[in-house]
């Protein structure tokens, strides 16, 4: 089965046009920017040939334009479209993408993360070069698992006090 694999041109830490897993699994991805249009882009994929699915890794870099082209593609082109990625950023804050697609998404399935405490882990906490963490800058700053660590809210809030 074809299954199309996006990401955003943004996000080049495994390198250019590749989806890859922390346990190493690796993929070629197409790369689109922040203002192209995902449904024109699907449609002439599906040109070529036929898709059973989109997946979208890093999701949370979508704009709100891109979410409702991904929904159009889902309910007027009938494919499904998955998306893996962030629900906030280091402050708490959702980005823009995550926010649209807790509002519009059919079903969400999180994924457990386990804070350093044993508790479930829904905050990512950005570290500075000092190890202590950064509590001002830019949403996004691309970095691996290295910059940012996952904690239970409790232990974020401590660190961003």
């Amino acid at each position: 089965m074809e299954t199309l694999l996006l990401k955003r041109q943004l996000d080049q830490r495994e390198g250019s046009g590749k989806i890859a897993s922390r346990i190493g699994l690796s993929s070629n991805a197409y790369e689109f920017l922040g203002t192209e249009d995902l449904l024109q882009l699907i449609t002439s994929k599906l040109e070529a040939s036929k898709l059973a699915c989109v997946f979208i890794d890093e999701c949370q870099f979508l704009t709100r334009e891109q979410v409702e082209q991904l929904c159009s593609v889902a309910d007027n082109l009938g494919i499904p479209v998955l998306c893996y990625g962030l629900r906030t950023d280091f402050k708490g804050y959702l980005f823009e993408g995550s926010m649209a697609l807790l509002a519009w998404a059919d079903r969400i399935h999180e994924l457990k993360t386990i804070c350093h405490c044993g508790k479930k882990a829904t905050m990512n906490m950005r570290m500075g070069p000092d190890g202590v963490a950064v509590k001002e800058g830019a949403q996004v700053e691309i970095g691996g698992n290295e910059r940012y660590v996952a904690l239970c809210r409790n232990h974020w809030r401590e660190a961003m006090a």
